[in-house]
């Protein structure tokens, strides 16, 4: 025994549990005058030691999957983002073209008012014209009153040939303007064409995309469909959304345990930024998003003013604290959608709720820590489930056709899908257009 406490000690390279084993051996050999013989206990021992030796292995091997699994999450969070950006400049760039195509046909539409409201004079200029044409020069001895007739229409001519000059070169100019604009119109059709059918493939090839992300994530199936089921149940409950986020966190186990994950989140985070020089911090902040990898969120919420993409392309159609029509103030910004645009996370955080909620459409809160939730509503069909931590720019939702009447759309009485964006800090909204990143501030109307 003696002997094993001392080895033991002395660090002579055998795991504790080895020792531990030893000294056992040891005080049963000692306490035992008529012990089996020591070959039995070394037998012992040595299936003590192929035990530990076993479950150090299965612990390599545990490592080194959760090491494969987290580079596999990384190529495919990157791949997925990726293929976000491109199908998002896709969309831009078939927004500008359309836009260009409206400014087009309204110089189009302004010409052909112009040339209508002249089309008397003009019609008037012609036929005189064509008269002078057709009429030889008056006898002048047999028929002087001809003459004068002639003379006082050279006058009356010569007053009028300034104007016809002028009006002349003016629908000459007019006409090739309009040849010209409809040779643009026809080139920007077809661009047109061609980024709406690079969109359609860029969906197909997205859209197995976020399906493997969603099951890489759904261990689970029967538990991710009982969360749904009580999250619909809860919306049903709730009558706002500080309600609706509030039960989720109380009785929603997914929606419970990512709230703790963004408060633990939170924690850490201040810890190891306690723990770094003010340039490590400013560097940090430079590239939030850097990390495909990343758990949690690598800045604080608070930290990331000017740096927020806007979810979906499109132009700012109300903003916070603008009338909402019904004696109140707008809480959020509504921003005019693509016809089944794409919708993307603007922050990292965690899915607190998704589903249908109400006159909301397809409902998203975001729950981004530090007390601070994200709203997304309008949509016509969400790809995460709660709990899920994403990334900003990761793909979340997608918009409709514009056929679903939600509030937002009601609201401002459009035609195309309108999301709704809402900003809340402990419960109460916020203006969230210090966040926006002023690259797409500068895009943004109304």
């Amino acid at each position: 025994m003696r002997i094993a406490i001392e080895r033991f000690r002395s660090g002579d390279g055998r795991t504790p549990a080895l020792a531990i084993a030893l000294a056992v051996i040891a005080l049963s050999v000692r306490a035992e005058p008529n012990a089996p013989d020591i070959s039995i206990k070394r037998e012992e021992l040595r299936g003590v030691e192929e035990t530990i030796g076993e479950t150090q292995e299965r612990a390599k091997k545990l490592e080194g999957e959760i090491s494969s699994h987290a580079a596999v999450r990384e190529n495919l969070n990157r791949t997925l983002l990726e293929a976000t950006r491109r199908l998002q400049d896709t969309e831009a760039r078939a927004a500008e073209i359309e836009e260009r195509l409206g400014k087009l046909s309204e110089e189009e539409r302004k010409i052909l008012t112009s040339l209508a409201d002249r089309r008397a004079l003009i019609v008037e200029i012609l036929t005189i014209l064509q008269r002078m044409g057709r009429r030889p020069p008056p006898a002048l001895l047999a028929r002087p009153e001809d003459i004068l007739e002639a003379v006082r229409a050279s006058l009356a001519l010569g007053q009028m040939l300034p104007q016809m000059r002028a009006e002349t070169q003016a629908l000459q100019s007019d006409l090739a303007e309009l040849v010209r604009l409809r040779d643009d119109m026809r080139r920007e059709q077809a661009r047109l064409a061609t980024e709406k059918t690079n969109l359609n493939d860029q969906r197909a090839r997205l859209a197995p995309m976020i399906a493997a992300r969603q099951e890489a994530l759904a261990a689970a199936q029967s538990a991710l469909r009982m969360e749904s089921e009580r999250a619909q149940t809860l919306a049903r409950q709730a009558t706002t959304l500080k309600d609706l986020i509030g039960r989720m966190e109380a009785e929603s186990e997914a929606a419970r345990k990512a709230a703790e994950a963004a408060r633990k989140a939170d924690e850490e985070r201040a810890a190891a930024q306690a723990r770094l020089t003010e340039e490590q911090r400013r560097k940090a902040l430079a590239a939030p998003f850097k990390d495909a990898a990343r758990l949690a969120p690598a800045a604080a919420f608070a930290d990331l003013k000017a740096k927020l993409p806007l979810p979906v392309a499109g132009a700012i159609l109300k903003r916070y604290g603008a009338p909402d029509g019904y004696g109140g103030k707008e809480k959020g910004i509504s921003i005019a959608a693509r016809e089944n645009g794409l919708v993307v996370a603007p922050c990292d955080g965690w899915i607190a709720f998704s589903g249908p909620y109400r006159s909301y459409g397809q409902l998203l809160i975001i729950n981004a820590g530090g007390g601070y939730y994200v709203v997304l509503a309008g949509m016509s069909r969400t790809n995460v489930n709660v709990g899920q931590f994403v990334l900003a720019g990761e793909p979340v939702a997608s918009m409709g056709d514009g056929a679903a009447q939600t509030a937002a759309t009601i609201a401002i009485s459009a035609k195309q899908p309108i999301l709704y964006v809402e900003f809340r800090k402990d419960g109460a909204s916020i203006d969230s257009s210090p966040w926006w990143a002023k690259s797409d501030s500068r895009k943004v109307g109304g």
